[in-house]
């Protein structure tokens, strides 16, 4: 057994076809056939049914992929970070959402680049879950992030707690109440727009002591008895954490979205205070009175390489909340000098 065999396996169950997985590798179709027999071979199994299409994994190759294709990432990974180990690159590249390119990210990196100039960015806009195997393959070396990861490749640190704000149509009857409660925009359409969800979900409360009975009414049969579903969506979540459930909700790609339908009074939603200079001549953005209603900021990396420019990017992050007046308790990653 070998890595050719292993790829040329993994490449015909991802593919489900000799010639799809032909195209996909860049080897002949024979040679696939041939690569695949000497696996099977090996080990005494037949993994791939050849006798239907599209092809099909026996019982015994849907266990092997399964396990395999984890080790095979582990392995390209471990490539990945020797291979920057040995020759590290000077350019700095940094992942981020773009709701902290909206924040203080740009001061930071002004910052950065003006403590220590000799150091090349490279900025690069991705989500929070993609940043993990972006990290994992080398395509960033640090990423600005909104949720929390569990994953044994990667270490994070906890920048800060950002208020959350409520971001309502200019028409809207609550548009100019200064001071906002969940329970009052628990009848509106909420807009959702997190492609990553928690990692821990959060049971639901009834709510029918809070809401009118017109509200519950109006709820259908299957919304009823969501009420106590495990929430993982964000916006959800900040609702459960008071027993609240939003009459309606809509959900849609991204965060520049959410704010279109917003400004064209389609519905409501919550975002990070960073992001109130968005569209204020169609949004009215107004502070919520709850304070562990927040979206945090997380700082990722790789446990076993730590660019050598990532102690300087931190350094200019806290400088900046200094300048700011921003609390925050300064931390390092673990294998940072």
């Amino acid at each position: 057994m070998d890595l050719k065999q292993l790829n040329a396996f993994i490449a015909i169950a991802d593919s489900r076809s000799f010639s799809a997985a032909a195209t996909k590798t860049g080897l002949s179709q024979p040679s696939l056939s041939r690569l695949l027999k000497q696996l099977e071979t090996d080990m005494g199994v037949e993994l791939v049914d050849r006798y239907h299409r599209p092809l099909h994994l026996t019982e015994a190759g849907t266990f092997f992929y399964d396990k395999i294709s984890a080790i095979l990432t582990e392995i390209d990974t471990v490539t990945s970070m020797t291979q920057r180990l040995s020759t590290p690159s000077s350019m700095l590249n940094i992942g981020f959402v773009p709701s902290v390119l909206y924040g203080l990210l740009p001061e930071i990196i002004a910052m950065l680049k003006q403590s220590s100039p000799d150091i090349d960015v490279n900025l690069k806009d991705i989500s929070s879950y993609q940043q993990i195997e972006a990290l994992k393959s080398g395509e960033i070396d640090i990423g600005f992030g909104r949720f929390p990861h569990q994953d044994p490749w990667i270490q994070q640190i906890l920048l800060r707690h950002e208020r959350y704000v409520v971001a309502l149509p200019k028409a809207h009857p609550l548009a100019h109440v200064k001071e906002q409660r969940l329970i009052d925009l628990a009848n509106n359409r909420l807009i959702l727009y997190h492609q990553t969800h928690l990692p821990i979900a959060t049971s639901l409360r009834s709510t029918s002591a809070k809401l009118d009975s017109n509200t519950k009414s109006r709820r259908t049969s299957a919304e009823q008895s969501t009420l106590s579903a495990p929430i993982t969506e964000p916006l959800l979540h900040l609702f459960a954490q008071y027993g609240i459930s939003p009459f309606m909700t809509t959900t849609v790609s991204d965060l520049q979205v959410a704010l279109g339908l917003v400004a064209a009074g389609e519905g409501i939603t919550l975002v990070p205070a960073s992001l109130k200079t968005v569209r204020t001549d169609q949004i009215s953005y107004q502070r919520l009175v709850h304070e562990n209603v927040t979206s945090p900021i997380y700082l990722h990396t790789l446990k076993d390489f730590v660019h050598p420019s990532i102690s300087d990017l931190l350094s200019a992050t806290y400088q900046v909340y200094e300048q700011r007046g921003i609390t925050y308790r300064q931390q390092k990653f673990v294998s940072q000098p």
